[in-house]
């Protein structure tokens, strides 16, 4: 491999590393409603489990509620025993043709919980993002052992694995510290 394609390689890992952080962030919930609390809802309907953004719209008409209007309408109570059956603790009510899901004001005891995810998530993807520079380190050793690369072209690349460790690292650092604040706040 040459310096480019392992730098490439390990800047576009590192780039879904911080992305999938940023989308568990996003199910991550703050006191407010937002359509990110039911994203990663899989919804048993037509005989497999489907994410619920397929079978419905989801909106947030007022800061605290989450209306789901489904394209289908046999599918409401699939949904509804979804959201029963998952732990984001909220309780549909159901008019036929939509589930309204009333968010309820978060207590200090359950915000620190969701602070503390928060950062085993951020944890979890510096963890990934160190084992992306690992593979980069490891690619850049056998391109010099290979004779693809010198000793030299070796140690910057090397150096700018680090680099992108670094930005990627402290990218996900401010993403937890920007929901952290945000679930503390309202």
């Amino acid at each position: 491999m040459s310096e480019e394609d392992i730098l490439l390689d390990v800047e576009e890992r590192m780039e879904k590393a911080v992305a999938k952080l940023k989308a568990d962030l996003a199910g991550i919930r703050t006191g407010r409603a937002n359509p990110g609390l039911v994203d990663s809802l899989r919804v048993e309907a037509y005989g497999s489990p489907c994410p619920l953004k397929q079978l419905a719209a989801v909106a947030c008409p007022e800061p605290s509620q989450i209306v789901i209007r489904p394209f289908d309408p046999t599918t409401l109570k699939d949904i509804e025993k979804a959201i029963q059956a998952s732990d984001l603790g909220f309780n549909p009510q159901s008019d036929g043709k939509l589930i309204r899901l009333n968010v309820p004001p978060l207590s200090m005891e359950v915000r620190r919980k969701m602070v503390a995810r928060v950062k085993d998530l951020c944890e979890e993807a510096k963890v990934a993002i160190r084992n992306i520079r690992r593979d980069g380190n490891r690619s850049a050793d056998k391109a010099e052992k290979d004779k693809q690369l010198s000793e030299d072209q070796r140690d910057s690349v090397k150096a700018e694995i680090q680099e992108l460790t670094k930005k990627y690292e402290d990218r996900a650092t401010e993403l937890a510290k920007a929901r952290e604040k945000e679930v503390l706040e309202s």
